[in-house]
C-alpha cells in the first residue's frame, strides 16, 4: 500500500498514541473552526458541489463522443474489442471478489477477535473496503468504455486527412477518465469526513483504503502482464506468417487491442484511484496523530481537502483553456506535432495549480498555529510535487519521444547492428533515463525537506514526513490531467488496429458515401500516416503517466 511508512510513523506520535492505528483516529469537529465566514464543514459541503460538477463533466465528454460520426465497420471492430474487454473485466470481477473473501476473513479475525474492536467498527471497515473495490472498479470500467468509443471515432475522423482530430478526441477520452476518477474518489472522501461520526471514520478510511488497494493490485498486475502476453502473441503471428501487425488475418490483434486498454487503461485507472484515495488515507493519519492542536488539526484538515477540490477546477480550466488555443492553431492545419499540445497542456496545468495553491492556502490558512508564514511554507512543499508532474515528463520524453536523440540512435543501431545492438542501445538508453530521473526526485524531495525545516517548532511532529506526503499529494494534484494523458496511448494504439482490421479501404462505394453523408473528401494515406504518427506520441505518454 502506498505511503504505507507515513502510516507505520504516524501511529507513533504522541504517548497517547503509541499504541494507535488508525483504526482508533477519532476525526475533530469540523465545525469548530471559521472559513471564510463559514464552518469546516459547510465549506467542504460546497466541495460536494465541485465533484458533482466533475461528474457532469465526465458524463458530458461520454455523450459527446458517443455522439461522434462513425463507420459501421469500425464501430463493429471497436464493439468487438469491448465486448472482450468486458469479458476480461467479468472474469477480474469474480476474481477480485474471492480475493475480498480471504481478505474480509482475515480483516474480521485480526478487528473482531484479535483487537476484539466493537461489531459496528468492524461492520464498517468491511463494508467500506467494498466501496473501495466498487470505486476502484467502476472507474476502470468507466475508463475502458470510453477509450472503446474513442478508438473508433478517432480511426473515422482520421480519414478527413486534417491532423486536429486525431488528437482532439483520444484527450477528450482521457478527460472523462481522468476527471471521473478524481472526483468519484474525492466525493466518497469527503461524504466519510463529513456524513460518517468521527468515531467511525477511521475504520471507515482504513477499510476504503485496503478496498481500493486491493481491487486496484489485482486490476493493475493483471492488465499489464495481460498486455505483454497478448502483444507477444500477435507479434509472434506477425512474425510467423508473414503478415502485418495489425492485418485482419492475425487473430491476436484483438486480444492485442483488450491488452492495451487492459494494461494502459484500466490498470493505471484503477491504480490512480487507488494512490489517490490511500494518500489522502496516510495524510489524514498523519495530522490527527502528529498534531497535538486540534484547531489546527481542523484547519490542515480542511485546507487539505480544500486545495483537492481546487485541482480538479485547475486540471478542467486548463484543458479548456489549452484547447482553445489547440484548436485555432491546428484545427485547419494540415501537420501538427502531436506531442507539443499535450506537452503544453501538463505544462499550463502544473503552472496554474502552483498559482491557485499559493492563493487559496493564503486565503484558508493565513495564520496557521499562530505562524502567518505557514501558508507559503505548505504551498511550496505542494509545489515540489506538482511541479513534478510537469518536470518527470520532460525527462522521459528526451528517452522516449520520436524526436528524441536515443530513439533516433535505437532506430540506428538496429538499422546497422541487428537485434544485439538494439538491445544494448536501448539498455543504455534506460539506465540514463533511470538515473536522471531519479536526480529528479532526489531534487524535489530534497526541496520539500529543505522548506520542512522551516516549519515552527512544536506545530507537529515529524515535519518532514508530512512534507514528503504533501509532495505526493502535488503530484496527484495534477491527477485528471495525468490520467488523460495516460489514457490518450490506449486509443491511438486501438485506433490504428480498429482502421487495419475494419478494411476500410475495402468498402464499396465508401469515398462517395462518406461525401454525402459526412461532407469531407477521404484520404487513406493521410489518414494511415496521421494515425502512425499520433500512435507515437501516445506511446511516449504513457511512458511519462507511467
Amino acid at each position: 500500500m502506498k505511503l504505507l511508512g507515513l502510516l507505520a510513523l504516524a501511529m507513533l506520535f504522541g504517548a497517547d498514541a503509541a499504541l494507535a492505528s488508525e483504526v482508533d483516529l477519532i476525526l475533530p469537529d469540523l465545525r469548530s473552526v471559521d472559513f471564510l465566514g463559514m464552518t469546516g464543514q459547510t465549506l467542504l459541503s460546497l466541495g460536494v458541489l465541485v465533484c458533482i460538477g466533475g461528474l457532469v463533466f465526465g458524463a458530458t465528454m461520454y455523450s459527446r463522443l458517443q455522439r461522434l460520426p462513425v463507420h459501421s465497420s469500425m464501430l463493429e471492430i471497436s464493439e468487438l474489442i469491448y465486448a472482450t474487454c468486458k469479458t476480461y473485466l467479468i472474469t477480474q470481477g469474480k476474481f477480485i471478489l474471492i480475493l475480498e473473501g480471504f481478505i474480509g476473513t482475515i480483516m474480521l479475525i485480526y478487528f473482531g477477535w484479535l483487537r476484539e474492536m466493537a461489531p459496528l467498527k468492524v461492520f464498517v471497515i468491511l463494508l467500506a473496503s467494498l466501496v473501495g473495490i466498487a470505486g476502484s472498479y467502476a472507474v476502470a470500467w468507466f475508463g475502458i468504455r470510453v477509450n472503446t468509443f474513442a478508438n473508433s471515432r478517432t480511426a473515422f475522423a482520421s480519414l478527413e486527412g486534417k491532423p486536429y482530430p486525431n488528437y482532439a478526441i483520444p484527450l477528450q477520452s482521457g478527460m472523462a477518465i481522468g476527471t471521473m476518477l478524481i472526483s468519484v474518489e474525492l466525493l466518497l472522501m469527503l461524504l466519510i469526513l463529513l456524513v460518517v461520526p468521527g468515531d467511525l471514520a477511521g475504520p471507515c478510511f482504513i477499510g476504503f483504503a485496503i478496498g481500493e488497494s486491493l481491487g486496484a493490485s489485482a486490476l493493475r498486475i493483471a492488465g499489464g502482464i495481460f498486455t505483454k502476453i497478448a502483444d507477444i502473441g500477435s507479434d509472434l503471428m506477425k512474425i510467423t506468417f508473414g503478415i502485418k501487425e495489425d492485418d485482419a488475418r492475425n487473430p491476436g490483434v484483438i486480444a492485442d487491442c483488450t491488452g492495451d486498454n487492459a494494461g494502459d487503461s484500466v490498470g493505471p485507472t484503477a491504480d490512480g484511484f487507488e494512490t489517490y484515495g490511500v494518500t489522502g488515507v496516510a495524510l489524514i493519519s498523519f495530522i490527527v496523530l502528529a498534531v497535538p492542536s486540534a484547531i489546527v488539526q481542523v484547519q490542515l484538515l480542511v485546507w487539505l481537502f480544500v486545495m483537492r477540490v481546487m485541482m480538479i477546477v485547475a486540471s478542467i480550466g486548463s484543458y479548456w483553456l489549452n484547447e482553445y488555443f489547440a484548436y485555432n492553431q491546428y484545427s485547419q492545419a494540415d501537420k501538427m506535432n502531436f506531442e507539443a499540445p499535450l506537452t503544453k497542456l501538463v505544462w499550463l496545468t502544473s503552472l496554474v495549480s502552483v498559482a491557485i495553491t499559493f492563493v487559496v492556502s493564503y486565503i484558508i490558512i493565513p495564520d496557521l498555529g499562530g505562524d502567518t508564514s505557514m501558508w507559503w511554507k505548505l504551498s511550496a512543499v505542494i509545489t515540489c510535487g506538482t511541479l513534478a508532474g510537469a518536470v518527470i515528463p520532460e525527462v522521459v520524453k528526451a528517452f522516449t519521444s520520436t524526436e528524441s536523440a536515443h530513439v533516433r540512435e535505437v532506430v540506428k543501431a538496429s538499422e546497422e547492428g541487428g537485434a544485439s545492438l538494439n538491445i544494448l542501445a536501448g539498455l543504455t538508453a534506460g539506465n540514463f533515463s533511470a538515473y536522471w530521473m531519479g536526480i529528479t526526485l532526489i531534487v524535489l524531495m530534497g526541496s520539500a525537506y529543505g522548506v520542512s525545516a522551516l516549519f515552527p517548532a512544536g506545530l507537529m511532529q515529524a515535519e518532514a514526513v508530512f512534507a514528503f506526503g504533501l509532495v505526493a499529494f502535488g503530484f496527484l494534484g495534477m491527477g485528471p490531467v495525468t490520467i488523460a494523458v495516460d489514457s490518450y496511448g490506449p486509443v491511438t494504439d486501438n485506433a490504428q488496429s480498429v482502421y487495419e482490421l475494419s478494411l476500410i479501404e475495402k468498402v464499396p462505394n465508401l469515398a462517395a458515401d462518406v461525401k454525402r453523408d459526412y461532407g469531407f473528401d477521404v484520404d487513406f494515406e493521410r489518414a494511415k500516416h496521421f494515425l502512425e504518427e499520433n500512435d507515437g506520441a501516445g506511446n511516449t505518454f504513457k511512458a511519462t503517466a507511467k
